[in-house]
């Protein structure tokens, strides 16, 4: 007899495993079914070297909610999160600014460039830290359904007006200007120097196919500012053991209540009869039957792959074939024999122990992304740089250190087309290693073993659609009640009993799991699983 699960859930990303976590928590039966050996989605760590365990897609840690944390008992299966509290900018010309030892530390390093800056740096941080606090609200609820007059959803966008009302106008008019300003211009309303302005506006492009000069990059800025551990607003970590550590606590959590867990069990389509998901079928051609189908696919995976445009509405396909993706980054993992020496800061030191951002000036940045609106990588990239061996010795045999490297800008779409990237991946990993050498003279010579990720990687290795982190950008009309389309922003999908819960819906991308513990409420309130 076939064994029927209230819920599958496609996909062991760490929303998916949130979802399933949640529903078992609940009293479900849940089935997650993975396509690679491992659990995580782009959360893994994995040995690509003997010895050196990189964090291969996402690196660091500051979106993953406290409640979540506290709910499945994360630290209970292995979580544990070592801060990572400064921010070190090496420039081209020599000098350099290094944030976060401490509030005196950080004002004089902040007055090499401007007194004015030191000055205003504290306020700006505040305001920030304000603005974070007044959207938690938002991002930690389902998005408003604005066409429902169900009681539920007027309530929700009741207590979301009391929200701006009670903000007062202030507040509201930074919001508007995080949405519409770009992050550039945002930050240039508060500091003079582009010493400080540039690396901080390197926040606002963070996978998306836009300019640190492009309109609604601020609120993008503002979504990475959200980073809360241990309830402490902008504060990023390293997971201990690298980001898989993440999603192995929280399957282990789901396993604790009930889960059952599959890898290696790739799925082929949802199996959908008379409009209504009944289950799955395997790539093998099992079939799997459940109440109710969850998908921690993106939305262009989701509907034109596992669903298929013949059983959805055209209106509906042409909305999520307009749901931009654009993969625009890519990521360079290091194997080293030695610490990095910069030149403007040679040896070891704090300034190693945090994460390092190379975005020398606005000019810098928005040159690197004229190479990707031509269709090639960028010769000189933004990059966000931490060395987690520093921290977690674990990770690197001892004496050796592991890097890992974030890449601004590698479009998925290059001149040549996508399918070009294989041939054209070293030639990016060099981009990449000649600019660090830039800054640190030796690097290269230290350089052991190199793994290198393109946006055509991220899609066939880690099943990210054009390679982008977020499952679609965080653009301004693809956000809130238009994720993934107008009318279909609260998990549902237009499929009877298919769900989605993953980075393409709402509040969207980094390690939050918000999406995932959001779909499994609104799963269980509506009866669903």
């Amino acid at each position: 007899m076939t064994r029927k699960y209230d819920a599958i859930i496609v996909g062991a990303g760490h929303n998916g495993l949130v979802c399933a976590a949640y529903l078992a928590k609940a009293g479900k039966k849940v089935l997650v079914l993975e396509r690679r050996h491992l659990v995580g989605g782009a959360a893994v760590s994995e040995q690509i070297f003997p010895g050196f365990t990189f964090s291969s897609c996402s690196y660091v840690v500051s979106l993953l909610r406290p409640k979540i944390i506290r709910d499945l008992e994360l630290t209970k299966h292995g979580l544990h999160i070592l801060p990572l509290e400064t921010t070190f900018n090496p420039y081209l010309d020599g000098t350099y600014l290094l944030r976060g030892v401490d509030a005196a530390s950080t004002r004089r390093e902040i007055s090499k460039f401007s007194k004015r800056d030191a000055e205003v740096a504290p306020l700006f941080s505040q305001a920030m830290a304000e603005l974070s606090r007044l959207i938690k609200p938002i991002i930690d609820s389902p998005a408003p359904d604005l066409g429902s007059l169900k009681p539920s959803n007027l309530f929700e966008l009741l207590r979301m007006g009391r929200i701006l009302k009670d903000a007062g106008d202030d507040w509201v008019a930074a919001n508007l200007k995080m949405m519409t300003m770009s992050a550039a211009d945002f930050l240039s309303e508060w500091f003079e120097s582009e010493k400080l302005i540039a690396p901080m506006a390197a926040s606002g492009i963070i996978g998306t196919f836009l300019g640190v000069r492009s309109p609604g990059t601020a609120y993008v800025l503002l979504h990475h500012y959200m980073g809360e551990i241990d309830g402490s607003f902008r504060a990023w970590g390293l997971p201990k053991g690298g980001t898989g550590s993440i999603s192995n606590a929280i399957a282990a959590s789901a396993r604790a209540l009930g889960v059952e867990i599959r890898t290696e069990a790739p799925v082929k389509h949802v199996l959908i009869k008379n409009g209504e998901a009944k289950g799955v079928v395997l790539e093998n051609g099992d079939e799997l039957h459940a109440a109710a189908v969850v998908s921690g696919a993106d939305p262009h995976r989701t509907f034109l792959n596992l669903v298929g445009e013949k059983e959805l509405e055209p209106d509906f396909v042409t909305q999520i074939k307009r749901f931009r993706m654009r993969g625009s980054s890519g990521k360079v993992n290091l194997a080293l024999d030695r610490l990095p020496s910069f030149k403007c800061l040679p040896g070891a030191g704090l300034h190693l122990q945090g994460d390092i951002t190379v975005a020398p000036g606005i000019d810098y940045l928005e040159r690197a992304y004229d190479d990707a609106k031509y269709g090639d990588f960028s010769k000189k990239p933004f990059m966000n740089i931490v060395l987690p061996s520093v921290t977690d010795p674990d990770v690197a045999p001892p004496g050796k250190h592991v890097m890992s490297v974030f890449v601004q800008y590698a479009p998925y779409h290059l001149k040549e087309g996508p399918d070009a990237w294989p041939s054209k991946r070293e030639a990016f990993g060099d981009a990449v290693c000649d600019v660090i050498e830039e800054l640190a003279p030796g690097f290269k010579s230290s350089i052991l073993h190199r793994h290198v990720l393109t946006p055509w990687d991220l899609e066939k290795t880690y099943g990210l659609t054009e390679g982008n982190i977020f499952h679609g950008e965080l653009s301004v009309e693809q956000l809130a009640f238009l994720r993934p389309a107008a009318g279909w922003a609260r998990y549902r999908t237009p499929v009877k009993k298919l769900w989605m819960c993953a980075a393409g819906t709402h509040p969207g991308g980094g390690i939050m799991g918000t999406p995932g513990a959001l779909c499994a409420s609104m799963m269980l309130s509506e009866g669903a699983a």
